[in-house]
């Protein structure tokens, strides 16, 4: 199941526990981010078992439009990660909605 940006925004703005992973590129991230695990989708095969405690979490994957974290969010389903959403749009739906903002 996929989560838009203003479904992730409120419960981030809740408090509700959620694990972010960003899987940008490093100087994707340094230009802007909402917070989370970074591990560049080309990591996640090899690195993913650095967020096995997180298995039975809700997990939101997010990248720059929604494609290479949608790509990692099936990737971590085959791993047995039950609750795992990727962010529609990514962060051009989110800075085109919220700007900056980080929640």
């Amino acid at each position: 199941m996929d989560i838009t940006v203003e479904e992730l925004r409120k419960k981030l703005r809740a408090g509700e526990p959620v694990v972010l992973i960003d899987v940008r590129e490093p100087w994707e991230r340094e230009e802007f981010h909402i917070g989370g695990y970074a591990m560049p989708v080309g990591l996640v095969p090899t690195c993913w078992r650095n967020l096995e405690e997180h298995k039975d979490h809700e997990v939101v994957v997010y990248c720059r439009s929604g494609v290479r974290s949608a790509a990692a969010q099936e990737f971590l389903r085959t791993q047995g990660f039950s609750n795992v959403r990727n962010l529609i749009g990514g962060m051009l739906a989110w800075r085109s909605a919220f700007g900056d903002t980080r929640c």
